[in-house]
């Protein structure tokens, strides 16, 4: 072996090996750039939209995703259930939900885009804490005229199914609707509103 070929085998050697290291900085830096395109954790936390798939929630159904830290509560419900929220709008504080607990598309007797779907925060109104959910065969417990709904058991507030407050509760407004829209018939995108309807 000449004294060329032995400098051109080194320089050959070298230039492979500085493009090698120079394709695994790029990638190094790559991976890192990319994944910051993704929300974080503290992002989701603070406020980031979530997708829910509703496609398996049956009707008198109730799911719970999490939404900026709190539990939002989707529920499906029967047609039943929804004639029960007429039977007790007049036991209601805020029956027409003029206070502003919702978006305008949800300012409606069932506080809701499609009406046999809620969306509600799961926090009370009152001090925060979370109510359980009371079917309409609890009356027994709540009262001859409980149609089914929401009763946090902390100091007694009680919700309807459409997550409006019962008059003479210790809660002073309906339960939170967050900003949601419907991405097709299975996913609901909580946190967003501006991507459908």
């Amino acid at each position: 072996m000449s004294q060329h070929d032995k400098v051109d085998s080194t320089r050959r050697n070298l230039v492979i090996a500085t493009g090698a290291a120079g394709g695994l900085a790029a990638a190094a830096v790559a991976v890192p750039f990319a994944a910051s395109w993704m929300p974080s954790e503290r992002a989701k936390a603070a406020g980031a939209a979530v997708e829910a798939d509703i496609s398996k929630l049956e009707p008198g159904q109730m799911m719970v995703v999490e939404w900026r830290s709190k539990p939002v509560w989707i529920v499906r419900r029967t047609k039943e259930q929804l004639e029960g929220l007429k039977k007790v709008a007049t036991q209601m504080a805020d029956p027409q939900s003029n206070v502003p607990q919702q978006p305008e598309y949800a300012k409606n007797e069932t506080r809701s885009i499609k009406p046999e779907l809620l969306v509600v925060v799961g926090i009370c109104t009152h001090l925060g804490c979370s109510p359980s959910s009371k079917g309409g065969d609890a009356k027994a417990d709540m009262g001859a005229d409980w149609e089914g709904g929401f009763y946090c058991p902390c100091h007694g507030s009680k919700f309807d199914l459409a997550g409006r407050v019962y008059k003479g509760v210790p809660a002073p407004t309906n339960l939170e609707v967050p900003p949601h829209a419907y991405v097709s018939d299975t996913t609901l995108l909580i946190g967003d509103d501006k991507k459908g309807a």
